[in-house]
């Protein structure tokens, strides 16, 4: 059975390699894709992001890492897949995939959506966690591969830390709380 996972991955963590390497394991063939969002201004382009997953999960002889645009449902039939992939961290991510999942089902009743949940160690952690942190010259080592690590740094040399790509700090708000938030982290 052939799956997708999809995601910005912007950048890759360790809780997307840990949901990956799981879900490897379940399924014949998983696809990670990584999805463009036209609204979206990424820290890393299409191309580094898919350099970096390509990269982190050539261990794992059953994962092909693709790119795509648009919405899921056709993409999944295009690819020849039958089941989304998604990782939970807390009940708030469960909120918002499960009406994901919904939609999706509505738009192919074929299609089924599997929940991986995160590892513990792992559950407080996301892509924007560790822009922001890295942005500010916060220790991300052992939550990201290190080839990530080693880009986050080339992003934010040392004298430029805390400017993040445009100015603020790496996620574009102002705190972990979105544009009402109280600080950075």
């Amino acid at each position: 059975m052939k799956a997708v996972y999809p995601g910005s991955f912007d950048p890759v963590t360790a809780g997307h390699l840990d949901i990956i390497e799981r879900a490897a394991k379940v399924f014949d063939q998983l696809v990670v894709t990584v999805f463009a969002n036209p609204s979206k201004e990424p820290l890393f382009d299409l191309e580094e992001r898919m350099y970096m997953l390509r990269e982190a999960t050539r261990h794992i002889p059953n994962v092909e890492v693709d790119c795509s645009t648009g919405l899921l449902v056709p993409y999944v039939r295009r690819v020849g897949a039958s089941v989304i992939v998604k990782g939970l961290r807390a009940m708030s991510d469960f909120d918002y995939e499960f009406r994901m999942a919904l939609m999706n089902k509505k738009l192919d009743p074929d299609i089924e959506t599997v929940f991986i949940l995160t590892s513990s160690q792992y559950a407080y952690l996301s892509s924007s966690l560790i822009r922001e942190v890295a942005s500010f010259g916060g220790c991300v080592t052992g939550l990201v591969p290190e080839m990530v690590e080693r880009r986050l740094k080339e992003k934010w040399p040392v004298g430029n830390r805390g400017q993040g790509e445009h100015g603020g700090n790496a996620t574009g708000a102002r705190g972990p709380n979105g544009p009402h938030g109280t600080g950075v982290v």
